[in-house]
């Protein structure tokens, strides 16, 4: 079976500053399938497709017809932070780790196989964010001792320095959104274990439970910066809506109060998140959403 590299994975590599590990990784990719495979005494069935933008998804089964999926990310993905997240959790609303041994050799992970088609997307948006809500208190816990995920302070320190060089066009939202993020990281209210990238595309079907999800970018904050990605959830869906601002503020109350959430420091938050994507997308050459996500911004 061939192991090309996913397209969504490539343009993402491409958009994303180069390294040598990243690009050698992405070179080597179709023997590293191989050769973890090899160590896992794992059959591949199919890459997963379209793939994700960060990872190579395949979906593998053990001698014995066990399914599983096998996960290779680039080192820049950090692989060994979301093995810790994983490992936390536990399996408690998250995919289950398989087997770990060999993570040192190779970074992959062999993960328990959810039904990689069907994601809360496939939900009405209503009952979507309610299974979505319900996921996110079962990962909000305490991050283990001496633990080595990043803060939220000190990841979107690094995002505020894209924001800081923004193009015109975008440079009156980008102040707005580095003096919110300063702001909310003067006095930080908790500090849990967050999922990082959480939305509806991230929580797949499982046997197990009906939903878990995958695919942590795990750091350590408040519960505020990781519902704030959900908030822009199937946003053309919401641009094109009649409701307008009103209905993005709405949405913001919300997912605040279903999941206990100050309101202001979600609707800040989902602001910093919003312009930062818009502004990389608009490094990237990427208009269309880069014009959405700064637009959902100025809305809130």
């Amino acid at each position: 079976m061939a192991f090309e590299p996913p397209q969504r994975l490539v343009r993402a590599l491409g958009e994303l500053p180069p390294t040598e590990r990243d690009t050698e990784w992405l070179g080597r990719l179709p023997e590293l399938a191989e050769e973890a495979l090899k160590r896992r005494d794992v059959t591949a069935q199919r890459v997963q497709a379209p793939g994700g933008r960060s990872s190579l998804v395949l979906l593998v089964r053990y001698a014995d017809g066990t399914p599983a999926a096998l996960k290779l990310a680039p080192p820049g993905a950090a692989p060994d932070r979301e093995l810790d997240a994983l490992a936390h959790w536990g399996g408690f609303g998250a995919v289950r780790v398989l087997d770990s041994r060999h993570h040192e050799e190779d970074g992959a992970l062999l993960l328990e196989r959810l039904h990689p088609d069907v994601s809360l997307r496939s939900l009405p948006d209503a009952k979507a964010l309610l299974e979505a809500c319900g996921t996110l208190r079962r990962l909000w816990v305490g991050p283990p001792q001496d633990h080595p995920f990043e803060t939220v302070a000190e990841r979107t320190a690094a995002q505020s320095e894209l924001l800081r060089s923004a193009p015109p066009e975008a440079r009156p939202l980008a102040e707005t959104a580095l003096a919110l993020r300063d702001d909310l990281t003067s006095a930080p209210p908790e500090a849990l274990l967050l999922h990082g990238n959480f939305r509806q595309g991230k929580v797949l079907a499982a046997e197990r439970a009906p939903w878990l999800t995958v695919g942590p970018d795990p750091l350590v904050g408040e519960r505020a910066y990781d519902l704030a990605r959900l908030v822009r959830d199937r946003l053309e869906d919401q641009m094109a809506a009649s409701a307008g601002a009103a209905g993005a503020r709405r949405r913001v109350n919300k997912l605040a109060d279903s999941l206990e959430v100050d309101r202001e420091r979600l609707r800040a938050w989902t602001v910093f998140r919003a312009v930062e994507s818009g502004v990389r997308a608009l490094a990237a050459d990427r208009r269309r959403d880069a014009e959405l996500l700064l637009e959902f911004a100025a809305w809130l």
